[in-house]
């Protein structure tokens, strides 16, 4: 975050100037991450699932003819593409990998250095095995380490030695992100979901109206890149963000991408 962010809005708040955006936008760019936002968190990650409700609300959106839809997402592109299939767009592993119009792209440095990754997720099965609770997630190009589930005592223990093996098999081409009860291992390259999202930007109108809902620090880049002529949702509780509307939980998004897909999608399309 940067000292310029502020605690958003109520999103109640921010929905006249969002009307009176799409009223003058000829697109709507609506991307969506997933854990957190579509799917409510759960301890085992394996088990996440959009809610009926985001589900029906997704489909819908993405249906409409004036609206582009994205699901930008920290699993694997292959994990998160199954989750949710009404989308147009994908993006997983934070951005480094994108699929759209048919063909996947994939960061080329991330692709060179998924050896490493692999490598850093041997050890740490190994060395963070007698702790309970903890699961390391190896998504090729990134990898997560998942403490929600360890005892509280424990997380510094997992932490340190996160970062000892980041450091013996990274050789300062792999860094380590924070997230909700979450440590990211990736390759240390100046890339994020705010780069996916203006890439798919980049390809439509002028006049599209972009619009990112995430709940996580991983999707403070996202809401840079479509702040301030669009419009960042975070999700969860009021905290600083660079985005300039907040709703409280998954249900809350399942409404707002209700209006999206139904009044939203008709002032773009007037």
């Amino acid at each position: 975050m940067t000292t310029d962010d502020t605690v958003p809005d109520p999103l109640k708040e921010q929905l006249p100037a969002v009307r009176a955006a799409l009223s003058n936008a000829s697109r709507l760019l609506a991307c969506l991450d997933f854990d957190g936002t579509l799917a409510p968190i759960v301890d085992d990650p394996d088990a996440a699932a959009p809610t009926p409700a985001n589900d029906a609300a997704v489909e819908t959106l993405a249906a409409a003819p004036a609206v582009t839809t994205a699901v930008i997402s920290g699993r694997a592109l292959t994990d998160v593409r199954e989750r949710v299939d009404a989308p147009s767009i994908y993006a997983g592993n934070h951005g480094l990998e994108l699929e759209r119009r048919g063909s996947v792209a994939v960061h080329p440095v991330a692709r060179k250095r998924a050896t490493q990754i692999e490598r850093a997720c041997k050890a740490l099965e190994t060395l963070l095995e007698p702790i309970p609770g903890t699961r390391i997630e190896n998504k090729r190009l990134t990898a997560t380490v998942h403490v929600r589930s360890v005892p509280a005592a424990a997380e510094p223990v997992v932490e340190t030695h996160t970062r000892e093996i980041v450091d013996r098999f990274g050789d300062d081409a792999l860094e380590i992100s924070g997230g909700k009860q979450i440590l990211e291992i990736e390759p240390s390259i100046p890339w994020g979901k705010g780069n996916a999202v203006e890439l798919i930007e980049a390809e439509l109108p002028a006049d599209t109206v972009a619009l990112y809902v995430g709940d996580d620090t991983t999707d403070e880049s996202a809401f840079r890149a479509v702040e301030p002529d669009g419009f960042g949702v975070l999700v969860g509780d009021a905290e600083q963000s660079a985005a300039s509307a907040r709703v409280a939980s998954p249900d809350e998004v399942a409404s707002f991408l209700e209006w999206l897909g139904t009044t939203g999608a008709e002032l773009v399309a007037e």
